[in-house]
């Protein structure tokens, strides 16, 4: 898509395609960055049709292990293998899987740490040879290897620790030549050792943390960038001030295994305040499809450090009603409540460990019944229902819908 874009004479937003490439093909990202000395996560290529070899070379790896799907992206194509009975299924299921979503079956295979850390460092490079982070934000919180909560700065990081995850950051992103904004993530062992993960090549959903404790707008950034502009500040300028928090909404129900709740969105109360910022796409006429990733939005808060930014956070989701689909803000309120997650005690295990099977609680329905309070006060989304009017979907069509703060 880049390259067309380029071809049909237009500016294109984002790093080379030349870049995106070689960084969307994680096998061929991992090859890239090895070779510049940047830690890996233990793991190898595999050649499928000689399961002997892929026995062999998991029994070395040591169970557990991950199936990974080199063009592979949020959570698909992956498989969990406790051992080596496993191994045949997992990797048909993962190839499979992979050919479904991203038309390349190719996997392969890396060490499943125990309770690692998902920590990444945000990175900005320009045409002038330009090229800075922006510090690092933690993801660990994730339901079916999705982040559902990211916050930054880590609540573990140490000066010493961020300088050398920072730098195998940016000497990842300079072994591509790196323009634009893009996210280098690592997993952070118990032990303080870090593995270099995957490059995403774009603007995360989770930028807005970084926006709030940089002060950097980085859309802006990249359109400094794509214009041919130097990047308008230094390594120097950037100062991480106090501590924030997202969370992601979606239209899931998590008591049924997050599975997605489309439908019309029939009543809307979003949260406002200070140190709270919106980012959504919604309102109380948007249906909710089938066919796409079912987040309605991602609400952010920042506070002087991380315990108040963590009741502005839980605050505002407790001031969202919204009436229609199921959705996962009660259960975001309690995970961002657990006393685990305010010791900072936070890994890609969490919800496993702590939130093993949830259900929603009388308090969570507070929003809900103020939302169909209003409903019916109103009547409209009812009488639109009624009608059969058609109801407008924001992922049929452009504009600022995108982003409200």
């Amino acid at each position: 898509f880049a390259r067309a874009v380029q071809k049909a004479g237009l500016t294109w937003i984002g790093p080379t395609p030349e870049a995106i490439a070689t960084m969307g093909d994680k096998i061929v990202a991992r090859q890239t960055v090895a070779r510049v000395g940047v830690p890996l996560v233990p793991g190898c290529e595999l050649t499928l049709d000689d399961p002997a070899a892929i026995a062999r070379q998991a029994a070395a790896i040591g169970y557990p292990i991950l199936v990974k799907a080199a063009a592979g992206g949020g959570g698909k194509g992956m498989r969990t293998v406790e051992s080596e009975a496993a191994l045949r299924d997992a990797l048909a299921g993962a190839a499979r899987e992979a050919q479904s979503a991203f038309a390349d079956g190719r996997v392969y295979i890396e060490k499943l740490l125990s309770r690692p850390r998902h920590v990444e460092v945000q990175v900005f490079g320009d045409t002038h040879g330009t090229l800075v982070h922006l510090g690092e934000r933690e993801c660990s919180i994730q339901r079916r290897h999705q982040k559902i909560i990211e916050e930054s700065p880590c609540p573990v990081m140490t000066p010493a620790l961020r300088a050398a995850m920072t730098t195998a950051a940016l000497t990842a992103a300079r072994a591509v030549q790196y323009t634009g904004a893009g996210t280098v993530e690592f997993l952070l062992d118990e032990d303080g050792a870090f593995y270099f993960l995957e490059m995403n090549t774009r603007l995360q959903v989770e930028h807005p943390v970084t926006e709030w404790v940089t002060g950097i707008d980085l859309v802006h950034a990249q359109l400094r960038v794509a214009a041919g502009e130097p990047l308008g500040f230094t390594q120097a300028d950037v100062v991480l001030r106090g501590h924030a928090i997202e969370a992601r909404q979606y239209a899931e129900d998590p008591a049924a295994g997050f599975l997605p709740s489309p439908g019309p969105i029939l009543a809307l109360r979003e949260p406002q305040g200070p140190g709270v910022r919106v980012d959504s796409g919604i309102d109380a006429r948007t249906v909710v499809p089938m066919e796409y990733d079912p987040m309605l939005g991602k609400l952010s808060a920042w506070g002087p450090d991380r315990a108040t930014a963590t009741a502005r956070l839980v605050a505002a989701l407790r001031d969202t009603a919204i009436v229609g689909p199921k959705t996962n803000v009660g259960f975001l309120i309690d995970v961002l409540s657990h006393e685990a997650f305010a010791r900072g005690a936070t890994h890609t295990g969490f919800l496993e460990d702590h939130v093993p099977r949830w259900t929603p609680r009388v308090l969570h329905r507070t929003a809900a019944a103020i939302a169909a309070a209003l409903l019916l006060e109103s009547g409209q989304g009812a009488h639109d229902m009624a009608a059969g009017h058609a109801l407008p979907s924001p992922f049929e069509s452009l504009g600022g819908w995108r982003l409200r703060a």
